[in-house]
């Protein structure tokens, strides 16, 4: 009996041993097939089972790392201890960088600290992050021996071929706005802006952007602080419609921008046969002529249209540019004098609803998680024109809830600024201020053309088209977008969205930066804006009075299930070595 029972537990000690070889052999096949790659590709998969599909590229971002040709390193300089929030944007950039590996063996990363190392070490980091345009972002952690200020660098550097881009993982913060949200939105666009660093150092020959000149539109110098933005990614420059016989396929955007003269009949051709070819455009335009500097020093002044002679050509393309100006509650500020000290005037601010601001709403991938947008004297542009051709029209900024509609001619001063706001007054639906248009558009110029135009075309070699080939343009119905102020000195400037008054940076910028990525971009990465990250706060006041339970059932739940698989095992461990007996 005593050799029998000797004997099975030799026997359980083997089958023991081999099942823990065939345990840890299988651990580490799977170890070997999850890091396997076929073709570039990883062999390991997921299910994602979020509602918005978090996990998930979307399929233009995974094209485009499939065609990569030669290795991404990207450095996240997100190591380090930081708070809650930024711990989840560091997690999700990881999960992110996994899910890009999995589809190219192309890509690599990892995460460095540019907070660690000896004093002399940090400083000289942070000096060439600096010299890269990267610079940190300033924290108050409050932790168990009191209050700590950090500097927090949420970037990565992506290198490609000898070439890097900075990319900024962390969304600008909103006034008002708590910063969980800022978070949310940080991590719902860290693919897109990952996938579109990646995609604009894969691109070898820079899109052209041309400003239009001739008619009165913003001077470069008006313009620099975009331009000089958009020269990292673009050939800027600047064409004379009246010294050119057409605009060519080289150019990818062309870009009118708050012109104050008339268009020639001839210009206007250049650039309906433009479009006809495909050919892009971003019309930025005022319908109404009035600034602050027409206001100042005046009791009244009337403002009238601008004689742009440009309502024909956009009504073509389904455009209509109403001449009023928009009135919104949710406005910035300007200053008023409201009292003297001495020689010196007091100023005070005041809420000026002819300068909405913006909370764009949309769901399209110019405008989603975009900050706010500071818009000056804008008109309301009209969606029911009809086009003969298939035209998709969608508003990208409209006013709030809170809009009054002013048509001229109308008396303009500053006094009604010295009494409240009647919210009764401002009970309009909100209007549409800027707006894409997708599709084929119809010429003017249709059963129009003059023998000088078509000898023009001749020249060239070109063929005058009826039609359009399928393009796009955007229509915002405000000049002052792409207008930074410049100094009195006239050469230096401010940056382009700075409110003076608000002391505060509004998204402008950021806005025709997408605008300009959304009309160019051929591989589509820009699609990823659009994913969206559903915040899911807990309920703080449930979760401080069920603390306690919840506490003792992730504790204690655990521990009765390993105490009944225990008992059963036990039982079962019993009942067979019974039976040997």
């Amino acid at each position: 009996m005593a050799k029998r029972k000797k004997g099975n537990r030799q026997s359980d000690k083997a089958q023991f041993l081999v099942q823990m070889g065939l345990f840890i052999g299988i651990l580490f096949f799977v170890n070997i097939l999850a890091n396997a790659r076929i073709g570039g590709k990883a062999l390991y998969t997921y299910l994602d089972m979020t509602e918005e599909k978090r996990f998930t590229l979307t399929p233009a971002t995974a094209d485009m790392l499939e065609q990569l040709d030669d290795v991404v390193f990207i450095r996240v300089l997100l190591e380090g201890e930081f708070p809650a929030g930024f711990k989840r944007l560091q997690s999700a950039a990881q999960d992110v960088l996994d899910d890009f590996r999995g589809v190219s063996g192309f890509v690599e990363y990892e995460f460095e600290n540019p907070n660690d190392g000896t004093v002399d070490e940090i400083n000289e980091r942070r000096k060439i992050l600096r010299e890269q345009g990267i610079v940190p972002t300033q924290l108050t952690v409050k932790g168990v021996e009191g209050t700590e200020r950090k500097m927090i660098y949420p970037y990565a550097i992506v290198y490609y071929k000898n070439r890097n881009i900075a990319v900024n993982l962390l969304e600008n913060e909103v006034p008002g706005m708590p910063q969980e949200v800022t978070l949310n939105n940080s991590v719902g666009l860290l693919e897109y802006k990952l996938a579109n660093a990646i995609s604009r150092l894969q691109t070898t020959r820079k899109p052209n952007v041309l400003f239009t000149e001739g008619h009165g539109e913003l001077r470069p110098i008006e313009t620099a602080d975009l331009q000089k933005d958009l020269l990292n990614y673009y050939e800027i420059g600047r064409v004379n419609l009246d010294s050119v016989v057409a605009i060519g396929e080289d150019c990818s955007v062309l870009i009118v921008a708050k012109p104050t003269q008339p268009f020639s009949e001839r210009d206007k051709f250049k650039i309906d046969q433009y479009v006809m070819n495909g050919g892009k455009v971003v019309w930025l335009l005022d319908k109404v002529r009035v600034d602050l500097d027409s206001l100042q020093g005046r009791s009244k002044y009337y403002p009238n249209e601008y004689d742009l002679n440009l309502d024909d050509l956009l009504f073509r393309y389904g455009i209509r540019i109403q001449p009023n100006l928009v009135l919104d509650m949710q406005s910035s500020s300007v200053p008023l004098v409201v009292g003297m000290q001495g020689n010196a005037p007091q100023f005070d601010n005041f809420r000026y609803p002819y300068h909405p601001v913006i909370a764009p709403q949309g769901q399209h991938p110019i405008v989603k998680n975009m900050g706010l947008i500071n818009l000056k004297y804008p008109s309301t542009i009209d969606l029911d024109v009809t086009v003969k051709t298939e035209v998709e029209k969608i508003p990208l900024l409209q006013s709030s809830r809170n809009t009054r509609v002013q048509f001229i001619p109308v008396e303009m001063n500053f006094e009604f600024l010295r009494y409240d706001l009647e919210p009764d007054k401002f009970n309009q639906e909100p209007q549409t201020l800027g707006l894409l248009l997708e599709g084929q558009f119809p010429s003017l110029y249709q059963n129009r053309v003059t023998e000088a135009m078509l000898g023009g075309l001749r020249e060239l070699g070109m063929e005058y088209k009826a039609e359009s080939l399928p393009t796009k343009m955007v229509v915002i119905s405000d000049g002052d977008l792409a207008r930074n102020k410049v100094a009195r000195d006239g050469q230096s400037y401010s940056p382009l969205g700075y409110n003076e008054f608000d002391k505060y940076l509004f998204a402008n910028k950021d806005l025709l930066s997408n605008v300009l990525e959304y009309l160019v971009d051929e591989n589509g990465v820009i699609q990823a804006r659009g994913k969206e990250v559903k915040l899911r706060l807990l309920d703080s006041v449930r979760a401080r009075d069920e603390k306690s339970w919840w506490q003792l059932f992730n504790i204690g739940l655990p521990l009765v299930f390993l105490g009944i698989f225990g008992l059963i095992y036990n039982g079962l461990r019993r009942r067979r070595f019974a039976r040997a007996a």
